[in-house]
């Protein structure tokens, strides 16, 4: 993947790769350059290796670390605990006791994704 600096860089991180790929489209169409992973544990790995991200998109139904497991280890380093999270989730009761930036039910409203990243400076 090419990353143009000048482009805001987004990590989704959700286990459902046509969730993934629909939302690299979308995202890259609008100039966001963006990095994926299919679990907590590995977008951990991937935000290792990539510039910051604006935002991370996060689901919270994911095996081998799930969402609340990457919030709980986003909150206690100090290197990623500040990136904007928005959460996408069809547990939008759950989901809606998470201290997080925002929040967007599944199946995602592409618009409303959009203007969120505008409201979070994205």
């Amino acid at each position: 993947m090419k990353i143009d600096m000048k482009n805001q860089v987004i990590l989704i991180i959700d286990d459902d790769e046509t969730v993934r790929n629909t939302l690299i489209e979308v995202l890259e169409k609008e100039h966001y350059t963006v990095f994926a992973a299919s679990n907590g544990q590995e977008g951990i790995e991937v935000l290792e290796k990539i510039p910051r991200p604006c935002l991370i998109l996060l689901d919270l139904m994911m095996p081998i670390m799930d969402g609340w497991e990457f919030l709980d280890f986003r909150e206690n380093d100090r290197l990623i605990s500040k990136i904007p999270v928005v959460v996408i989730s069809a547990f939008s009761e759950q989901a809606k006791k998470i201290k997080v930036n925002a929040f967007l039910k599944k199946p995602i409203d592409l618009k409303r994704l959009l203007e969120t990243l505008k409201k979070l400076n994205c």
